[in-house]
């Protein structure tokens, strides 16, 4: 069990850390402490005198130049990067959006310091499964295959501009663990539509 931090490290904590954005929760594990208003008093004093950057209420940045894609997976968890901004870092899909968008347990519009994030209801049982998603320490996010699959859960007649990039056989894999034959359907379709 992690000992207490003394005073004066609790701050260093922080910004020894590889995150960029911290919600109180992350902070209340890193300090070991579960009194809020302990931790809110020391945040507050942090952002007051310029060590922290506060973005969103519960959410703080060692500064300003933060991780866009972490703050958007701090809001809510669980949660994790997909549909279009997936799709069109993948090439998949080749319209431009500003907008990140997020898998989560509720469907929301954001904006947090000019940064617009939508979050998109995923069913439990798809969002507690991490088949598909990869981790790199500071945010998930999803396979193009996972995010190709998303997308066609809740958009059945979605246009894509290129699917040369889907690996066909992992999209097969991973729908199974939607539970839902309907989107079994849509690839299959989507699959035979697709002309190479």
């Amino acid at each position: 069990m992690n000992k207490k931090p003394i005073k004066g490290e609790y701050l260093e904590i922080l910004l020894r850390s590889p995150k960029t954005v911290f919600s109180t929760k992350d902070i209340a594990l890193l300090w070991g402490e579960n009194r809020k208003s302990i931790i809110s008093g020391r945040l507050n004093k942090y952002a007051k005198i310029g060590k922290l950057f506060q973005i969103h209420r519960g959410l703080y940045a060692k500064d300003k130049k933060y991780i866009l894609r972490e703050l958007a997976t701090s809001i809510y968890t669980p949660s994790y990067i997909s549909f279009e901004t997936v799709l069109k870092d993948a090439g998949i899909i080749f319209q431009h959006y500003d907008t990140i968008f997020i898998a989560g347990k509720i469907s929301k519009n954001i904006t947090i310091d000019k940064n617009r994030i939508t979050f998109r209801k995923l069913k439990d049982i798809v969002l507690f499964n991490s088949a598909g998603i990869d981790n790199n320490g500071i945010y998930s996010i999803a396979s193009k295959e996972r995010a190709f699959l998303d997308m066609i859960y809740i958009f059945p007649k979605y246009y894509f501009d290129n699917l040369r990039p889907i690996n066909w056989d992992k999209c097969f894999e991973l729908a199974k663990l939607y539970n839902n034959k309907q989107l079994i359907k849509r690839l299959i379709k989507y699959k035979n539509n697709y002309v190479r």
